[in-house]
């Protein structure tokens, strides 16, 4: 698999992820789903660039959710 698919499939899961369980933290997204922090990283930037993804700071947690 190339590093892009990768990154696309992370992307998907985390969306689907987000889609079903609204805001989460990164770390809880790493934990519930097993993508690598890379991954993770990589594939909240994928997202972000489409404008799906909403990232918040709520003190020093990074929290996530669909837009």
């Amino acid at each position: 698999m190339t590093a892009i698919t990768e990154i696309g499939t992370a992307a998907g899961l985390i969306w689907q992820y987000l889609d079903k369980s609204g805001s989460v933290s990164v770390t809880k997204v790493a934990t519930e789903t097993g993508i690598s922090k890379n991954d993770i990283q990589r594939a909240i930037g994928w997202l972000a660039k489409e404008g799906k993804l909403k990232i918040e700071l709520k003190g020093r947690v990074e929290m996530l959710s669909l837009l």
